[in-house]
């Protein structure tokens, strides 16, 4: 009859824990500890990476050359068939109309698209492309 007091896990469930640090036996030299350093002291709970060696780990590794020149913001000429003939547009109102929201390096037109009013091109980069499309529609740039 089986009681509370008889019972006993089945065998083989229950292993002996491995006794460490009892000197040489039959663990070898290390006792079996491994090497030497903070391991192999008593009362280290998993070594994790501090501070700033963390930090560096964990961010991602740039490969290659960047230059830090800022790139200029681009416009296609599609975008400008917004304007009337005759206006001249410039970075400022290219900001002022949302088109483009900031300019620290200047804008650049770009050519795809196509141009339906005369413009006249002011303070703006323009490609080979967009260049050819606005003298065809009659505008200029200045």
């Amino acid at each position: 009859m089986l009681s509370q007091h008889t019972l006993h896990p089945a065998k083989g469930a229950r292993h002996r824990r491995k006794l460490v640090g009892r000197g040489l036996g039959k663990k070898g030299t290390y006792s079996g500890r491994g090497g030497k350093g903070q391991t192999a002291r008593s009362g280290v709970s998993g070594l994790r990476l501090m501070g700033l060696r963390r930090l560096m780990l964990s961010t991602p590794k740039s490969r290659g050359f960047a230059s830090g020149k800022p790139k200029p913001s681009v416009v296609n000429v599609a975008k400008l068939s917004l304007f009337s003939s005759g206006t001249v547009v410039t970075p400022e109102l290219l900001i002022r109309r949302g088109i483009v929201l900031s300019s620290p390096a200047g804008v650049k037109i770009l050519g795809t698209g196509a141009v339906g009013a005369k413009l006249t091109v002011k303070g703006c980069r323009v490609s080979a492309s967009a260049k050819q499309k606005i003298l065809e529609a009659g505008g200029t740039i200045a």
